[in-house]
């Protein structure tokens, strides 16, 4: 599969398309974004029991404005919560045809080595295990789907590393690393699998004192989000940034080939060429937002 060039929705209407992480944030941003369009729309975000839930405040307002959506409220990393969700949708909607894994929590700031094992192994099961076990009970449905697409919302820290934050990167790095060998699994079949890496102010990057910048609201980011799982789009194993509306993608890159019989031939080993690469997520973001200022 290559990009494609059209932007035609039309043949979307009707798409029944599984949100995780969706009550709020970004996921709650893609889920507005693809009901807008016409889409059925399986709103899915934990819910510890106190209060309103954030999936059937989202649904209800759907609803309200005329679209189609239901609530999911598992926790997407419960024991056997991926079946119970893909039975959902299908209970409510006979079929999947996008799945757009958002859901996902920082874990906590620790630096190498004082992050703790089990704050790692929260984080990955999350982050990772609950995404590939939901790619395992809805793989077999997206495939009976004639555009058929998943999306995993990732992160440049998962590219570059983030400083404090390496539980996040890693988690993220191997979800990014799934998602492109899915996509080589899946060419043939037709099912368009991508990577989206979006910069967005939600509650997740608040931080106390920093005022958020309109310019990088969630539903600024949604566009790609919607595209990159509409029938329109035939990309497949492409990492996307985004965030402002505005997109680039990225790619891993190799230098030339050198000597390595001695490590003086390995040291003048020439790095690769010039393009545009990053000294970490912190950097990675200050460049992509500089982006976004210009164009104000």
């Amino acid at each position: 599969m290559a990009a494609s060039s059209s932007t035609d929705f039309n043949g979307d209407t009707g798409r029944v398309v599984v949100v995780t992480g969706a009550g709020k944030g970004l996921g709650a941003a893609f889920a507005r974004g693809w009901a807008a369009r016409g889409a059925r729309v399986v709103v899915n975000n934990r819910h510890h029991g106190n209060g309103a839930s954030s999936a059937e405040t989202l649904a209800t307002a759907l609803r309200a404005d005329g679209g189609d959506a239901v609530a999911d409220l598992h926790a997407v990393d419960a024991p056997g919560a991926a079946v119970v969700i893909v039975a959902a949708a299908l209970a409510a909607f006979g079929r999947i045809d996008a799945l757009i894994l958002n859901a996902g929590i920082t874990g906590p700031a620790a630096k190498i080595p004082a992050l703790p094992a089990d704050a790692l192994a929260e984080v990955m099961a999350i982050n990772f295990f609950a995404n590939t076990a939901l790619i395992d009970a809805a793989l077999p449905h997206i495939a009976a789907s004639p555009s058929g697409r998943i999306l995993f919302v990732s992160s440049t820290g998962g590219l570059y590393g983030v400083r404090g934050r390496s539980a996040y990167a890693a988690s993220k790095g191997a979800i990014t690393a799934y998602a492109l060998s899915l996509a080589h699994e899946q060419r043939r079949a037709g099912i368009g699998v991508n990577v989206l890496c979006p910069y967005a102010a939600t509650a997740m990057t608040a931080a106390p004192g920093v005022t958020v910048d309109p310019r990088l609201a969630p539903d600024k980011a949604a566009a790609a989000a919607v595209w990159l799982t509409s029938s329109a789009c035939t990309a497949t194993g492409e990492i996307w940034v985004t965030g402002g509306n505005l997109v680039r993608r990225a790619l891993a890159i190799e230098g030339a080939m050198a000597d390595a019989a001695t490590p003086e031939a390995l040291a003048a080993a020439p790095p690769p060429p010039p393009a545009p690469g990053f000294d970490g997520g912190e950097a990675a973001f200050t460049d992509f937002y500089s982006h976004l200022t210009k164009e104000a």
